[in-house]
């Protein structure tokens, strides 16, 4: 089977174009190809398929072998590779993804490749069940009260490994929970990041965002995601955390964000709720593996 090893940030998947493969138990092959030590390795593995409502399809699955429904650095590489490998020939186009069709505009470098892309991400979700998160548990949280329904959740206190940290909830597709620290270089993810992902206000589990904010127009983040522990970013991270630094009135609403493998340029319009995020997005290499 063919592949393409390709990264947004440092955040790295595995493609398949499914065009041309027809690969058979995706879970499985996900935690096998996703493997460092005896795969290709990668944060999980991306089929690109066919749709019959957009120009492709994102079909991502995490390293544990569950399925996601969304990612920012994925879905710009889905991009680059559909363009860069004659799937598409247009710098504008639709993904279909388990959260919805997502646009891209694509931008092409000196060589005719995709240097970098915007993703229209949608609109964030506060609706807490939409999240989701655990209404019941929600309910018994005092703080929780004084929101009104469809305001973004903020200042939510959890218990995480006996210390309680602060958390704004938004959905970008997926579950994000957002916290606020003084200096990202100095967090020990390993004491916060593993509980916080599987507490009981989350049945879907959640992605975990550490940020500090330097100021108005720039933050630093680090990210805990579900399925696949910490990783060198996360698109729909940063575009949470831009929403919940712009509820919380931390920062103006057009941040640069600084992750562990670089830097992504988020806009939130909160009149409208949606999101844009632009990033870069690489080919490292392509192969052929024998799956068996």
């Amino acid at each position: 089977m063919k592949f393409t090893k390709m990264h947004g940030c440092g955040n790295d998947y595995v493609y398949i174009n499914c065009f041309e493969e027809k690969p058979a138990d995706p879970e499985k092959l996900a935690i096998t190809l996703s493997d460092r030590h005896f795969g290709i390795g990668g944060d999980g593995v991306i089929f690109i398929r066919p749709s019959d409502k957009a120009d492709c399809m994102m079909d991502m699955y995490n390293l544990d072998g569950s399925r996601g429904k969304m990612c920012g650095n994925g879905i710009r590489c889905v991009g680059k590779y559909a363009y860069d490998h004659g799937i598409v020939n247009k710098t504008k186009i639709t993904v279909e993804t388990l959260s919805g069709i997502k646009t891209l505009t694509l931008f092409p470098g000196a060589d005719g490749k995709i240097e970098k892309v915007t993703v229209d991400m949608g609109v964030a979700e506060f609706v807490p069940a939409k999240i989701p998160l655990n209404t019941e548990l929600l309910s018994t949280i005092p703080e929780s009260g004084k929101y009104k329904s469809g305001e973004c959740l903020k200042e939510i206190p959890l218990t995480i490994n006996g210390k309680a940290l602060r958390f704004t909830f938004v959905s970008m597709g997926n579950p994000h929970a957002v916290t606020f620290i003084d200096d990202t270089s100095k967090l020990d993810i390993m004491a916060y990041g593993p509980e916080a992902e599987v507490h009981p206000m989350f049945p879907e589990k959640a992605n975990i965002e550490f940020i500090a904010v330097k100021d108005r127009s720039h933050i630093d983040m680090r990210v805990w995601e579900r399925g696949s522990g910490e990783t060198f970013a996360c698109g729909t991270g940063a575009c949470a955390s831009v929403v919940a630094c712009t509820e919380n009135g931390l920062t103006d609403n057009e941040v640069e964000v600084t992750l562990l493998g670089g830097k992504l340029e988020i806009i939130y319009d909160k009149a409208s709720g949606r999101v844009l995020m632009t990033g870069p997005a690489t080919e490292v290499f392509n192969g052929e593996i024998d799956i068996g």
